[in-house]
């Protein structure tokens, strides 16, 4: 499976979304995954407008090996926030700055076309969000995913975190079809090897 010559991040294809290039961003990134011992695998695929899954979800430290990843290659991926968050000016500076944008959960069109819409709007966009929306096990993960992309009509991106060999890792794109239900159960089904740092996916 390819990686960078660091053996730690990825290569990005050209079309992926890029923040604006900051050496000593990506430095801190790739130095908190080798401290940590974590390494990527997989490619990612040369498509501008996505959405990207990370599961299984079990602890906080997702984030900070995920944030750390996105450091290091400089991926632009955007996840949304309540926008309550952002009326706290330091606060909402550094959750832009991760890329997090606002959303406004009262609006009449809902989270989801809001989503989609930022997608469909733009010429390069990433959407990343945790399908299981907790890190406790659940039996159920949550559609919103499956809606946002397919009202984008973009591809779903799996990640995953597997963290028994300290590995975050990128799969092929799943294309969906028009039965959700059976699209949830194909992609989940998918995720079963990878471990969790508390639990994998049943």
């Amino acid at each position: 499976m390819p990686t960078t010559a660091d053996n730690v991040v990825l290569p990005l294809p050209p079309n992926a979304p890029r923040v604006r290039s900051n050496r000593l961003t990506r430095w801190i990134g790739r130095s908190v995954l080798r401290l940590g011992g974590w390494r990527m695998v997989g490619a990612f695929p040369d498509i501008p407008k996505l959405v990207l899954i990370g599961a299984p979800h079990s602890s906080n430290w997702d984030g900070v090996w995920g944030f750390a990843a996105k450091a290091a290659m400089g991926l632009d991926i955007k996840i949304l926030g309540k926008d309550s968050l952002f009326k706290v000016p330091l606060l909402g500076a550094l959750l832009r700055y991760l890329g997090v944008i606002p959303v406004d959960r009262s609006a009449a069109h809902g989270v989801v076309e809001q989503a989609a819409a930022m997608i469909r709007n733009a010429e390069r966009f990433w959407f990343g969000l945790a399908p299981e929306g907790t890190r406790k096990p659940v039996e159920r993960w949550k559609a919103g995913f499956w809606k946002i992309a397919k009202a984008a009509d973009v591809p779903v991106l799996p990640a995953y975190f597997h963290y028994p060999d300290k590995i975050i890792g990128i799969g092929e794109p799943f294309w969906l079809g028009d039965d959700m239900n059976a699209d949830l159960a194909r992609i989940r089904a998918w995720y079963r090897p990878w471990q969790g740092k508390h639990h994998g996916t049943t």
